[in-house]
């Protein structure tokens, strides 16, 4: 069995035992990495000899007795719009291009501290918007990777590294988490620091990782929770214990609610067979509900927020290089600019009706139960596909998880997604673990 097979889990204690060291397993993740990114084309920056002298630094670390944290000696992939002060940062953008920072962002300085070895910059969509990178699905090089996300999943699904980090403005976690087959997990708002990562929208972005295992998302997130004053969203909450939550059974078997969302329509026949076949299944644990008819509006108010923080984050950009932008990117931005200010803030104010609503949902429900996607990965490197079913979560700020359970007609991945109230992440994770031992 090759290292890069197996779970963070499993790596961090094969390097504890000293049965292994951080070189030979980044060496083995190199290795993935020539073999396979010719095709898949996942990682925007990647210097092998950079990731070497990391894993050897540790490795000298380890031996002298001091481990840096959790990670140590663990290779992970960062997504191309947070700044490393070793590493130039794109955002997908040639208007973008600039040099290594002067400092780390707040989320890969935490992982530095646990010892977590950057192994290079994944690809994302332009600016992290619509428009595609060059990533293509492992699954299929004809269809997408998803996105904006699109580098970090692919690289996790490839086995070109275990673990990666990624950032969520709709769907850019979740989605191509479901289109490449791995776990993506979306924090409750405001646990995980944004600080020097590319900013869309302050209203709406939010950091998520990928992984092979419920257990790894919870580990490197662990690694990245806590308040940070230089990220105004930052919460002042306890970190959740993930990794013991995701051990646990719930106290009782869990029921989930399986919402008719109003865009239903748009999920592919295939998705939903395989969906129908999961309530079968769950069947006396879920139950069929219908949200207030006004929640229909929400993509609306959530387009409304994204794009007016789209003019405002990238008005620069759009004044010296618009003619480096994509005619998606202009148009957006042109459109954000022509919103009301109350327009927005009316949006923005239904951002806690909608969150109330919820947290009073989930004194009867323990989680929901919807699609991470429309279906399979479409077969299209000009789209990154439709965030439609994630964009209720992320315009609440609620944790989400993709876990990869069901197949298409392709016998291509199709992501289940389990939603919980605000900062209630450790239930999430308790019922993750259930449901993929009960569909499993």
């Amino acid at each position: 069995m090759s290292l890069s097979s197996l779970s963070v889990i499993e790596l961090s204690n094969k390097l504890k035992k000293g049965e292994i060291k951080s070189e030979e397993l980044v060496k083995s993740y190199i290795e993935q990495i020539n073999k396979k990114d010719k095709q898949i084309e996942a990682w925007e920056f990647f210097e092998p000899d950079l990731a070497i002298s990391q894993a050897k630094k540790l490795d000298a670390d380890r031996q002298a007795g001091k481990v840096q944290g959790d990670l140590h000696g663990i290779p992970v992939g960062i997504k191309d719009i947070f700044d490393t002060e070793d590493m130039p940062t794109l955002d997908g953008s040639e208007a973008h291009k600039k040099n290594p920072s002067l400092s780390d962002c707040t989320v890969v300085s935490k992982l530095k501290q646990a010892g977590a070895i950057i192994m290079g910059k994944t690809v994302t969509a332009e600016l992290a918007h619509l428009t595609p990178g060059k990533t293509k699905n492992p699954h299929d090089p004809t269809r997408t990777p998803g996105g904006s996300s699109s580098g970090s999943a692919a690289a996790v699904a490839a086995n070109m590294v275990p673990l990666a980090v990624g950032s969520q403005t709709n769907g850019s976690v979740i989605r191509p988490a479901s289109f490449c087959g791995v776990v993506g997990y979306k924090p409750s708002k405001g646990l995980i620091s944004r600080h020097l990562v590319m900013q869309v929208s302050q209203v709406l972005d939010q950091i998520g990782v990928f992984s092979n295992s419920i257990e790894d998302a919870a580990l490197i997130s662990e690694q990245l929770f806590g308040h940070d004053k230089l990220d105004p969203h930052s919460t002042l909450r306890a970190k959740p214990k993930l990794l013991t939550a995701s051990k646990e059974k719930p106290p009782m078997e869990p029921l989930f609610a399986y919402i008719n969302l109003p865009f239903m329509n748009e999920l592919e026949a295939d998705a939903k067979e395989a969906f129908g076949e999961v309530k079968d299944e769950l069947k006396g644990q879920i139950k069929d509900v219908e949200l207030p008819k006004a929640f229909s509006e929400i993509p609306k108010w959530h387009k409304i927020i994204a794009e007016s923080d789209m003019a405002k984050s990238f008005s620069i950009d759009y004044k010296k290089f618009k003619n480096l932008l994509s005619d998606q990117i202009v148009e957006a931005i042109e459109r954000g600019q022509k919103y009301k200010a109350v327009e927005y803030n009316e949006a923005c104010l239904k951002i806690n009706e909608v969150t109330t609503y919820f947290d009073e949902f989930f004194h009867d429900y323990d989680a929901i139960l919807t699609p991470s996607a429309c279906g399979e990965a479409p077969k299209d490197l000009k789209t990154t596909g439709n965030p439609i079913f994630c964009t209720i979560w992320t315009y609440c700020g609620m944790p989400s998880i993709s876990l990869p359970l069901l197949q298409g007609k392709n016998k291509l991945p199709i992501g289940i997604q389990l939603v919980s109230s605000l900062y209630d992440d450790e239930r999430l994770f308790r019922n993750a673990t259930w449901l993929t031992g009960k569909i499993k």
